[in-house]
């Protein structure tokens, strides 16, 4: 599997013949220089997204029409646009699995919020959600954003991912103790990576807390736009 991080939640994942845009956040990351977005999103074949945020899915609408790709994720929010949007989804719920070309994804709970901003409000797009994607054998677990839940438990007993991508940035999400808590207390990672931070200056800027609490597992920084090969 190669993993790439284009900057705070957004990753692009090569693995099983497919490449997956996590969250893919473009315009207005400032992580992720413009020169790059064609780069980054070249040959994707699907769109997974974990919640409506500006930060996760403002792009997600223009990607999928130029590059004619589906947007898989939760129910509600994929139904809407599949009918108003002239769009393509895969649009499922918490707990169900679906296979996308050899690749699997199942939909797992996540506490946050979901919605979008509105002339009159924010509106609720469906519910936050994480994702366990398994090929050959090996799963990757994407947390989205979230904190630290006891749900976390029961994922390890039915998926026992070997990679976890966590937020761990604070403020809106888990921080980087809490990320560490979730890891010793209901996973057994060999490799976690964290996301969600040093794009604001809000969000911790160093995962040195998330190094030192997980000794024995594989703690990477991604850097934007550079390969992780797992």
């Amino acid at each position: 599997m190669k993993i790439i991080w284009l900057g705070h939640s957004s990753f692009r994942i090569e693995w099983g013949g497919q490449t997956l845009l996590i969250d893919p956040w473009l315009n207005g990351n400032p992580m992720l220089p413009e020169a790059r977005h064609d780069e980054a999103t070249k040959g994707a074949t699907h769109i997974l997204l974990t919640h409506a945020h500006f930060d996760h899915a403002s792009d997600t609408l223009d990607l999928a029409r130029k590059l004619k790709i589906p947007v898989v994720g939760q129910f509600d929010l994929m139904s809407h646009w599949a009918e108003h949007e002239n769009i393509e989804t895969v649009g499922f719920n918490k707990g169900g699995t679906v296979d996308l070309g050899g690749v699997r994804v199942t939909m797992v709970h996540a506490t946050h919020s979901s919605s979008f901003a509105g002339p009159n409000g924010p509106h609720v797009a469906g519910s936050e959600c994480g994702f366990m994607i398994e090929h050959d054998g090996r799963t990757i677990y994407v947390s989205g954003d979230t904190d630290v839940m006891a749900d976390m438990g029961v994922f390890q007993a039915l998926h026992r991912p070997e990679v976890g991508i966590l937020c761990a940035g604070g403020h809106f999400t888990m921080d980087m103790r809490r990320a560490a808590y979730a890891a010793k207390t209901f996973f057994d990672f060999k490799t976690v990576i964290p996301c969600h931070y040093r794009t604001f200056d809000a969000l911790e800027q160093s995962a040195e807390a998330l190094v030192t609490a997980l000794p024995g597992v594989n703690v990477i920084e991604p850097q934007v736009m550079e390969a992780i090969d797992l």
